[in-house]
């Protein structure tokens, strides 16, 4: 069954070389049951350790069945180590975590002979344990804890069993135990490598072989050895038919599983490291919630102002380093608006305006706030259709009709919300008779844009104001694409009309399509800057996971070692601690989509602000603290499954 040649193993300690094997060889048949003794350092547990694939040799050969391993990569070995080995420790090297019967199906989820977990129950009513299988290691005794080792052993079906020290600490009535049953599984036909360093232990074993100082001294069959017993059947686990996708499923399922209980043991822990990411997730929700609460309130604000807008203003004019105020070289008047009308193309409207802060009365109350003369055309180009009642008409205009609209804030100072349609008001001691009530409007600037009265054009210059020329031209164009041509077409006109020649023109024209580019492009840059600064929050959280997750390493290097033993891969390995990152993550996404989401709302009561909570910020926040995850958790991960198996073991 093994037959090795010629083995060398050489420890560097320091400078000095410890040659561990020293040129063995040996041969063990299938059925064999043999004790390896030796004093301490002799290489007894060395020579086992290769044995059993846990280490390789620096030199020699060595085969299994006639297959040479010492060629195979390391999940071909973890593979073979699974499938034909079976391994009893010294210090037990059970789970504390996991119940006997845990414990005993470890290594079926590395298996792919799809073996279910009834195997598990079989072995511990094989060695006894039938009423203990729910018992956790810290409640059973060093004689049950072996027991359990054992029958983790045997559940694959393995070929051979190789035993370092398997009575090392256990007392001595636990100890008989033990090697009662290592020779009724022997008689069920399995092959037994034990190593030890008592006599009375070896002397159970029908063939003995001595080592010192690395070379093999001694070889003989043992004429003391106790009678074979006699026992029913042997041991056989068929494995099930599954298909491999149901495998994959309870495999995935049980490594989950494993992984959650390893991080609910050290609750405080992984706690503090969901922390990380749920303070980065809330960050990202609440700071998209506020920044996409901005924008829509940006585009809302300019969504009133009206599209493909131009202002034409009189230019300011310096004399002295002194402003002369609008209009104090050139005058707008109501002659150029309607020539623009008639001659500029792509024009779809025009009004012009007037406006003066002007003194109200409604009853007994008092209150000072804008008037603006405007056109009919007002209404449709400056989204201001009254909510209730309506605007004033062309012949209104054409005749100075008193008619007003009154704004929000205006009509709550004057009327206390109540319904203003046909009421007198005096604007000015003049007259006016409420028509309408207009759309609410906000806030820009310092300006309340509510806080207003709305009155004809030609009302407010002539009656109210007093006034023959306007302050602006409010112009609409038919399409954006014809802003540019038509502003250079007004231009030309007003040039024109007011005989500048070559002189600089006395009029400017503001587009309020750049004006709303300028806005939206600064609020998407204030989304930007606010979601980096989010982003910049769950990359410390990763950070956390992943120096969370390397501790967890270190404490877990035995474990690591005893999974790689028994038959777990590199990608196993990698898989379990990088479920425990995604873990990690999730809980810490869940909770930080729920702080997040709570904050922008207690944040929106509070100050006023506008917060928008969609289901892609949430999505990309957890899409995000899942990938923080991965990448921060393949680090520790990929440390832990390159790990040498008995290194790991051997770790203190």
């Amino acid at each position: 069954m093994i037959k090795v040649e010629n083995i060398r193993k050489t420890y560097l300690m320091g400078k000095m070389e410890v040659r561990a094997l020293d040129g063995v060889s040996l041969t063990i048949e299938q059925g064999e049951y043999v004790a390896i003794i030796g004093a301490s350092g002799s290489g007894k547990s060395t020579l086992m350790h290769i044995l059993g694939l846990l280490d390789v040799p620096d030199a020699g050969t060595f085969e299994i069945d006639g297959t040479d391993v010492t060629k195979f990569s390391d999940t071909e070995l973890a593979a073979f180590r699974n499938r034909v080995m079976g391994f009893v420790f010294q210090q037990f090297n059970l789970l504390r975590r996991t119940s006997a019967l845990e414990n005993v199906g470890l290594p079926l989820i590395y298996a792919r002979n799809g073996k279910k977990s009834d195997s598990a129950q079989k072995m511990l009513e094989l060695v006894g344990l039938a009423d203990r299988m729910t018992h956790h290691p810290n409640e059973l005794s060093g004689g049950q804890q072996q027991r359990v080792a054992i029958a983790r052993a045997l559940v694959n079906n393995p070929s051979i069993i190789l035993a370092d020290e398997p009575t090392g600490n256990l007392d001595s009535k636990s100890a008989r135990e033990i090697m009662q049953v290592m020779s009724e599984l022997h008689a069920r036909g399995l092959t037994i490598l034990l190593v030890t360093h008592d006599a009375n232990v070896a002397n159970h074993a029908h063939r003995i072989i001595e080592i010192k100082d690395g070379k093999i001294i001694a070889d003989f069959v043992n004429p003391d050895a106790p009678p074979v017993p006699v026992v029913d059947g042997v041991i056989e686990a068929k494995p099930s038919k599954q298909l491999f996708a149901l495998r994959a499923i309870r495999e995935s399922w049980i490594l989950v599983r494993q992984s959650i209980r390893s991080l609910l043991s050290n609750k405080v822990r992984t706690a503090l490291s969901a922390l990380g990411i749920m303070i980065g997730v809330a960050a990202v929700i609440a700071t998209i919630a506020i920044a996409t609460g901005a924008k829509a309130e940006v585009e809302k604000q300019l969504s009133r102002l009206g599209s493909n807008l131009l202002t034409l203003y009189p230019e300011r004019r310096m004399r002295g380093g002194v402003s002369q105020g609008v209009g104090a070289s050139s005058r707008l008047t109501e002659q150029d608006a309607g020539a623009i009308r008639t001659e500029v193309e792509h024009v779809n409207r025009v009004s012009s305006t007037v406006d003066n802060t002007s003194q109200i009365k409604a009853g007994n109350k008092n209150w000072s706030c804008q008037v603006a003369g405007v056109e009919p055309d007002y209404e449709s180009m400056r989204s201001y259709e009254p909510d209730v009642g309506r605007f004033f008409t062309k012949e209104e205009c054409t005749r100075r009709a008193r008619v007003a609209l009154i704004g929000r804030t205006t009509l709550r100072e004057l009327f206390d919300e109540a319904n203003p349609i046909g009421q007198d008001i005096k604007i000015d001691r003049q007259s006016f008779t409420i028509i309408g009530v207009l759309p609410e409007k906000g806030s820009s600037g310092f300006r309340d844009n509510d806080d207003t009265l709305i009155i004809p054009l030609q009302t407010a210059m002539y009656r109210l104001f007093g006034e023959k020329y306007v302050e602006r031209i409010d112009i609409q164009i038919d399409e954006a694409v014809n802003m540019e041509r038509a502003q250079a077409d007004i231009l030309a006109l007003m040039a024109k009309r007011h005989r500048t020649g070559t002189r600089e023109n006395p009029f400017t024209i503001r587009n309020l399509a750049e004006i709303q580019d300028t806005m939206s492009a600064a609020s998407n840059t204030m989304a930007v800057l606010l979601s980096s600064i989010a982003t910049i929050a769950l990359v410390v959280g990763g950070i956390g996971i992943m120096n969370i997750m390397l501790v967890s390493v270190t404490e877990r290097t035995r474990e690591i070692g005893l999974r790689k033993a028994l038959g777990a891969r590199r990608r196993d390995i990698m898989l379990q601690f990088l479920i425990e990152a995604l873990i990690i993550s999730f809980f810490g996404g869940c909770a930080g989509a729920g702080i997040g989401s709570s904050a922008s709302l207690v944040m929106e009561k509070m100050t006023g602000w506008n917060v928008v909570i969609t289901q892609e910020s949430i999505l990309l926040a957890f899409v995000f603290s899942a990938v923080i995850g991965v990448v921060f958790g393949i680090w520790p991960a990929r440390k832990a499954s390159l790990l040498n198996p008995i290194d790991a073991l051997r770790y203190e």
